[in-house]
């Protein structure tokens, strides 16, 4: 990542994966991962899925950036992994898959995936090398306006595996739904799982093989 540094304070064009653009003030950049303030908000993109950077030539955003950014602390060199950790009981939203992000909150961090409770898909586990971006939410707000009753940041008091494949294995013989349940294929009682394969009986008893290296979130239904 040699050279991004001269675009630190300049307006850039980013793209990531999945063809995605963002426009916006490069803030900050740390050992795998860049923030980027579009006029509105911070994004914090995992130098993973970055495609390319340039300078935006035709200078699209007014707006100053706030003097701190949010989810860093004063003088700490950013890094993926820290921003994760610092975010945990933030409400955030983030990309992950298809044409959705999921807003919630962080619970746990582990060796390569996440805990991420939303209100809506509840408890989801997230695979670290497919989370594309993130941005905290602003001035309190609270994901669907939902008040602390309805939306309780309390983190899980269940035991976590330190890896993504063996937290899947406590779940055999039980009904998930993987990438939210966009592909039909990915959604169905889980029989197995060993060295980055899993097995998956669909509704019409069709087995199929999925690599986890394909697989972004499951949650629980």
């Amino acid at each position: 990542m040699q050279g991004i540094g001269n675009f630190l304070g300049m307006e850039v064009e980013v793209e990531i994966s999945g063809r995605t653009y963002f426009t916006g003030i490069l803030i900050d950049i740390g050992l795998d991962i860049l923030v980027l303030f579009d006029g509105q908000k911070f994004l914090y993109i995992p130098f993973l899925h970055l495609h390319n950077i340039k300078e935006n030539k035709i200078k699209e955003i007014a707006e100053k950036p706030p003097e701190a950014a949010p989810l860093q602390f004063e003088k700490e060199s950013i890094s993926y992994r820290k921003i994760l950790t610092n975010a945990k009981g933030q409400f955030i939203e983030i990309f992950v898959t298809g044409n959705r992000s999921i807003h919630g909150y962080i619970t746990s961090v582990l060796n390569d995936y996440i805990v991420f409770y939303s209100p809506v898909y509840k408890r989801v586990l997230i695979s670290m090398q497919h989370l594309k971006w993130l941005t905290p939410y602003f001035n309190q707000l609270t994901p669907y306006t939902l008040n602390t009753e309805e939306l309780p940041i309390v983190p899980s008091t269940l035991p976590l595996s330190r890896s993504f494949e063996d937290e899947l294995k406590k779940y055999k013989d039980q009904l998930l739904v993987f990438d939210l349940g966009d592909n039909p294929d990915k959604v169905g009682l889980m029989k197995n799982v060993s060295n980055n394969i899993l097995e998956l009986v669909l509704a019409d008893g069709q087995t199929v093989y999925w690599k986890l290296l394909h697989l972004k979130t499951v949650n629980f239904p």
